[in-house]
């Protein structure tokens, strides 16, 4: 019902229809949340309450939408979709969430969960000085939000925060952030999937896991792509956004979001410097929880096609 409504959000060509497919795919995540967790009510009631109210508003827009101005219907559409995208101002409820739910759920929320809010942003006629306001205060939310962080859920909620930033900066270009999804929801999925493999939460537990050395070249590789450091696959989407935003002469908040960018890449390298110094402990004949053909995956995701790239630049 989920991947149901949010196609069908993509596919509508009126505003009634991309409500009903954001509603649609909203019941559908809800029941996907439920878990044994006590916590997993509390995630729901987060989501619920939170989808509503910018539901309510949005439809409160759809409804006026022809007895105001068009200014006035663009300014609540686009604050209904930040609410629903988790964007700064409206980011509050995303990372706590994050941590009342399994990785399986947070994956979703991270990649999926996206699409739709951000094609109705493409349907738009964008107000800049709303977006840009958002662009900047997610890229310092999610910036400054995960430094003090241990838990790992909070630090990828404030790290999608801070992708989030970049990501809304390519709205104006109508294709361009889709790619820059799909890249991140790669680079995402990995990082999750690894957490869930070894059932990690906190940084605590990444310093005390016993992993052979390939593995923890493995997993700084996917952290350092996420942080955006180049030659990595996670460098090309920024690399996309430093090119538009130039070509548009926004050079100052372009280097306000690259020098949030470091600071992002600190908490990334926070959570693996400590591994990556200590001595490998594993014995041979413990079998370990990640296949070595996985490994050798992600590793070639993240190292093969920059380089493919900039072959076929030359």
């Amino acid at each position: 019902m989920t991947g149901y409504g949010t196609m069908m959000t993509i596919s509508s060509s009126n505003w009634i229809s991309m409500w009903m497919g954001l509603e649609m795919n909203m019941m559908g995540f809800i029941p996907l949340i439920s878990s044994k967790n006590k916590t997993s009510s509390e995630a729901m009631m987060i989501y619920l309450l939170t989808q509503s109210v910018s539901s309510v508003m949005l439809m409160f827009a759809i409804t006026i939408s022809n007895l105001t101005m068009n200014s006035v219907f663009n300014y609540l559409i686009m604050i209904s979709l930040l609410i629903k995208l988790g964007a700064a101002p409206f980011h509050m409820w995303l990372p706590e969430m994050m941590t009342k739910m399994s990785w399986n759920m947070n994956m979703i929320l991270m990649t999926w969960q996206k699409i739709a809010p951000m094609m109705m942003m493409n349907n738009l006629n964008i107000n800049n000085k709303i977006l840009y306001m958002s662009v900047i205060m997610s890229v310092i939310v999610g910036a400054l939000g995960g430094l003090n962080q241990m838990s790992l859920r909070k630090i990828m909620g404030y790290s999608s925060i801070n992708h989030l930033g970049w990501m809304l900066s390519l709205t104006k270009t109508k294709n361009n952030w889709t790619i820059y999804l799909i890249i991140y929801s790669m680079m995402t999925i990995s990082v999750c999937w690894l957490f869930k493999q070894y059932n990690i939460v906190h940084i605590n537990q990444i310093n005390n896991l016993n992993m052979t050395m390939t593995e923890k070249l493995n997993y700084t590789t996917m952290m350092l792509s996420l942080g955006g450091l180049p030659p990595f696959l996670g460098f090309l989407p920024k690399w996309m956004v430093i090119q538009t935003m130039m070509n548009n002469n926004l050079l100052l908040m372009l280097m306000f979001m690259m020098m949030c960018s470091l600071i992002s890449l600190f908490y990334y390298m926070r959570t693996m410097t400590k591994m990556m110094l200590s001595f490998s402990t594993m014995n041979k004949w413990i079998k370990t929880q990640v296949s070595p053909m996985t490994i050798n995956m992600f590793m070639m995701m993240n190292f093969s096609l920059p380089l493919i790239l900039i072959m076929n630049m030359f």
